[in-house]
């Protein structure tokens, strides 16, 4: 007999492949990573670079790489510390504000589309395991996710 945590591994392999946008011939979207640190910026404020690598446990090379990109883009821009800090933080910019939130609410109307035939108390359940899940790997890794 197969265990759940084997199908759980199987599905969630699945899951992390899946992107909820089509993106062959996209126009200009935003990758995974630009919509991951936009939302982070956006939910938490400016962020420094050591900041967001204690909450996303990404190294610094990688994360000065997606940021940059960020800013070529214009969706975020470097400011000074607002609490009088040394390191120099990221916020999102107005730009990037429009176009993160153009792209959650396409996020969320390929959602809708996906779980239309669901009953809405099977989506409520399926959210709330999901939150349930992933406060538990990072209680397991000793890593938050700050949350809305």
């Amino acid at each position: 007999m197969t265990r759940p945590t084997e199908l759980l591994e199987f599905e969630t392999m699945l899951f992390g492949r899946y992107s909820l946008i089509p993106r062959k011939g996209a126009d200009n979207g935003l990758d995974r990573s630009a919509y991951l640190l936009l939302s982070m910026l956006q939910g938490e404020g400016p962020l420094s670079i050591g900041q967001l690598s204690d909450i996303l446990g990404l190294d610094a090379s990688t994360l000065n790489r997606q940021t940059a990109a960020l800013l070529r883009a214009g969706l975020a821009e470097r400011i000074p510390d607002p609490d009088g800090g040394i390191a120099r933080k990221f916020r999102v910019t107005a730009d990037g504000v429009t176009r993160l939130d153009a792209e959650r609410a396409q996020t969320i109307r390929h959602l809708d589309g996906i779980l239309e035939s669901w009953p809405e108390a099977d989506i409520a359940a399926l959210a709330g395991y999901l939150a349930r899940f992933n406060a538990d790997i990072e209680s397991y890794r000793d890593k938050h996710q700050p949350r809305p």
